[in-house]
């Protein structure tokens, strides 16, 4: 046994999303069971990438 559990070592890399409504990066998003949109769970705000804001 290696002693390291797997959930310590995620295979795939988490996306950043940002909420434009909150003005926060959100860690734990909602999916839409419908349309599979992925939404702030405070608001309901469809997210974004940051590199998809427009800002400057």
């Amino acid at each position: 046994m290696s002693g390291a559990p797997e959930a310590d070592k995620p295979d795939e890399k988490r996306e950043l999303l940002y909420c434009p409504n909150c003005a926060v990066q959100v860690s734990d998003p909602l999916t839409c069971g419908d349309c599979s949109a992925v939404i702030c769970r405070r608001c309901g705000t469809p997210l974004e990438q940051p590199d998809e804001l427009g800002m400057g």
